[in-house]
């Protein structure tokens, strides 16, 4: 990330933007001429007044006095439409804008691989799609407008100044000078603590999601008040960065007013002289007045609108940094369809180490073949490398070496899509979410029918419960189907793997929140869903995998022994040694399976 103090003063990030705003340029189009027309009726207001004195009062015409008022009625009129068009177009584009930015940041993000959010939390990219995105919205749709019609007014008001009295003009040019050097050397600073702000909110939001993410470990290890001092001590570091870039733009504000008042009430002391002495008239005063108000006006709003751009500049860069960042999985130039037939996986001397632990190898040298149809269970103790396969098959990460073929083909050559739709997945800690019952099955089918769903719910021995939810397959399920219990949210995830039909199916320790009698039901209907599938299953609990095909033992990233299950209990001293912590001693089997009930991550792979 590049050094905060090395970055441009400028807003050019802004220019990013570009891409977002092309697509409505008939609209900005239609922006701009209200923006014109509005601005210049706003200028035309003091030509009136000037008018209106000099030759509607002075003259003593009623019917001049009436033809003026009715003037500047039209005037107003005509202002008023166009300040409205330009309000509505601007706040279209804005809003327009800013969703299309939170959906592109939100699509690249969704196709960045777990390598990404090993560095990233979670909260920081929330924070990136809300905060920082709602400050470009506040440009584009109400800043950009306001800054360029005061722009406008401020240029077209010095000009009638000068067209009015080029004297007391001069002395109005030369403050405004004076003026804009406190705007640029207060707008660097506004700048870099804006995007400082930005940066500790977007901390207080990822401390806030991890949090919120582990209530259950945070209240039942009594850590309530310590996670409230931490989370509060984060949202003051935020506040006092914070504060202190208010003070910066109040001071900047402060300093313009200052300079541009003093300077009007010096030039219409100077104007009032040159009435009294009778080089102006009191209509060309007023004009002079009016436009002396309107330019400061501008002048001020402009330098408001700056920390605007300024803050929006700094959240275009965090924005432009996650769309910058690139998944290493990628898609190949020339792809390969995946063969509905072939002779299954290969692991062809694999080895693979995280990114975020290099140097430490998760596996080392993997060579496997399974053979279509075969059901192979994987064992080993934690950080073996059991869940490595399951991320290297779905091509979450790419091994450092070795390649992966399925039915003859390198994963690295299927597309993405095509590859992950030939697999199922069902994972330890079930994923539900905060939809319907009838959205969560059908997740990997959204085209399911409802009697398709409530087959897969059937055999995967959720079709009880769902029925007796107070909406059955209709019922919501709150975030993380937290309605439900854990053996349900399994059988649920379980169904959703069921449904999709894949030719490939991983479990990673299916069952293990199951009950007794649940998981003989699961069991038996995953053992029918896995005829004529390949299937990959992780085991702590060895019972589970008795009769697969074969077993494959693991330890450190290698495979040290494979067979049956009775084979290896002969000819394996680690699986002899884990069926023994399992199987030894019936007293305290439930304790050795919790103590072994460990899925490795990315975090401990060995």
């Amino acid at each position: 990330m590049p050094d905060t103090a090395a970055r441009t003063s400028r807003v050019t990030p802004l220019f990013a933007l570009l891409p977002f705003l092309r697509p409505y340029a008939k609209r900005w189009a239609l922006a701009f001429l209200a923006l014109l027309t509005s601005a210049g009726a706003t200028l035309a207001l003091p030509v009136a007044f000037k008018y209106l004195i000099d030759r509607g009062f002075a003259s003593g015409d009623r019917t001049h006095i009436d033809r003026y008022f009715i003037a500047l009625f039209v005037v107003s009129l005509i202002l008023a439409a166009a300040t409205a068009l330009r309000f509505y177009w601007v706040s279209w584009l804005g809003e327009r804008v800013t969703a299309d930015l939170r959906r592109a940041v939100y699509d690249h993000v969704m196709r960045m691989s777990p390598q990404f959010f090993e560095t990233t939390q979670t909260g920081e990219v929330l924070s990136r799609l809300t905060t920082d995105t709602t400050l470009i919205q506040t440009v584009v749709g109400t800043s950009l407008s306001l800054g360029l019609r005061n722009l406008l007014l401020a240029v077209g008001g010095v000009a009638m100044l000068v067209a009015t009295s080029p004297v007391l003009s001069g002395y109005i040019i030369v403050t405004l000078v004076v003026v804009v050097a406190p705007i640029v050397i207060f707008g660097r600073r506004v700048r870099r603590l804006s995007r400082a702000s930005q940066d500790k909110i977007a901390n207080a939001s990822a401390l806030a999601g991890e949090v919120l993410n582990a209530m259950p470990t945070v209240q039942s290890y009594t850590q309530e008040r310590y996670e409230s001092k931490r989370f509060g001590g984060a949202v003051d570091i935020a506040f006092d960065t914070a504060l202190t870039r208010i003070r910066a733009r109040a001071s900047l504000t402060a300093v313009v007013i200052v300079f541009v008042f003093a300077a009007i009430v010096f030039v219409l002391w100077l104007g009032a002289q040159a009435v009294l002495a009778g080089k102006m008239t009191a209509g060309q005063l007023s004009q002079f007045i009016l436009y002396a108000v309107f330019t400061a006006g501008a002048v001020g709003a402009v330098a408001e609108v700056w920390g605007d751009l300024q803050r929006a500049a700094g959240a275009t860069e965090r924005l432009l940094q996650l769309l910058a960042a690139r998944s290493p999985v990628v898609e190949a130039q020339t792809t390969v369809p995946l063969p509905a037939q072939g002779d299954g996986i290969r692991f062809d001397n694999v080895s693979f180490s995280y990114p975020s632990r290099p140097g430490i190898a998760a596996l080392s040298g993997f060579s496997l073949d399974v053979h279509p149809g075969e059901h192979v269970a994987l064992v080993g103790p934690s950080g073996a490398g059991k869940t490595t396969l399951f991320q290297l098959l779905l091509r979450f990460y790419d091994p450092q070496s070795g390649s992966i073929l399925i039915n003859g083909v390198p994963t690295s050559q299927v597309p993405l899509d095509s590859l992950r739709k030939a697999i199922g997945v069902v994972l330890q800690e079930s994923v539900i979410f905060s939809g319907s019952v009838l959205d969560n099955i059908r997740y990997g089918m959204p085209d399911a029918t409802l009697a398709q769903v409530q087959r897969a719910a059937d055999m995967a021995a959720a079709a009880g419960f769902i029925d007796e939810l107070p909406q059955g397959y209709d019922t919501f399920l709150g975030e993380r189907g937290v309605r439900l219990s854990g053996g349900q949210r399994q059988r649920l995830a379980i169904a959703r793997a069921i449904l999709k039909n894949p030719p490939i199916l991983l479990l990673d320790e299916a069952t293990s929140a199951l009950d007794a009698a649940s998981e003989r039901l699961v069991q038996t209907a995953l053992d029918n869903a896995a005829l004529n599938r390949t299937t990959l299953v992780i085991a702590h609990r060895l019972a589970t995998v008795q009769q697969a095909d074969r077993i494959i033992v693991l330890d450190q990233g290698r495979i040290v022994a494979q067979g049956r299950h009775a084979e290896l209990l002969q000819r394996s001293p680690l699986y002899a040694q884990l069926a023994a912590l399992q199987f030894g001693e019936h007293s305290r089997t439930g304790e050795r399976d919790v103590a072994h009930a460990h899925v490795d991550s990315p975090l401990d792979a060995q």
